[in-house]
């Protein structure tokens, strides 16, 4: 992949709606406590409503998001960054065949949400599964927390 290049971690779209969050590159890189956390941005667009948000991934939010894929790929509800820092991503399949809803609400900042529902392609799962794979290639882990508070770089 170019440097520079984003890739899109979420893409659930039906050609009516869409929610993406796309991961534009590290946030301060060679800033060794800053240097695996990640630019990225939701944009969501539906016939009613277009939004877009800036928001910083650190490593955790990765690591949960492949939880929270593991649910809804079970028919499970489940939630994405909600420890009120980022905006929150609840996704709700709705029991309709192959239809979620995802609500993505800001509560910190603009205090505003939204919710559309998007028919899921088969085999969405594993394709985000692969998505993830690409952010994580892309962007590697490559600081370590000895303790708390004290970083070094990976060797």
């Amino acid at each position: 992949m170019a440097e520079g290049s984003a890739v899109d971690l979420i893409r659930l779209a039906d050609g009516e709606s869409s929610l993406e969050v796309r991961v534009l590159g590290r946030t301060m890189p060679g800033v060794l406590t800053m240097h695996d956390y990640l630019d990225a941005e939701i944009v969501v667009t539906s016939g009613f409503a277009q939004g877009r948000l800036d928001v910083c991934l650190p490593p955790d939010d990765l690591d949960s998001w492949s939880q929270v894929l593991g649910e809804l790929a079970a028919g499970r509800n489940a939630v994405w960054m909600d420890d009120g820092r980022n905006p929150e991503i609840r996704f709700e399949p709705s029991g309709q065949d192959g239809i979620a809803v995802f609500v993505v609400e800001d509560a910190a900042a603009s205090r505003t949400s939204v919710r559309v529902p998007v028919r899921l392609a088969d085999g969405w799962a594993d394709e985000h599964h692969e998505r993830l794979q690409c952010v994580r290639a892309a962007w590697p882990q490559e600081v370590v927390e000895t303790s708390p508070g004290a970083y070094e770089w990976r060797r």
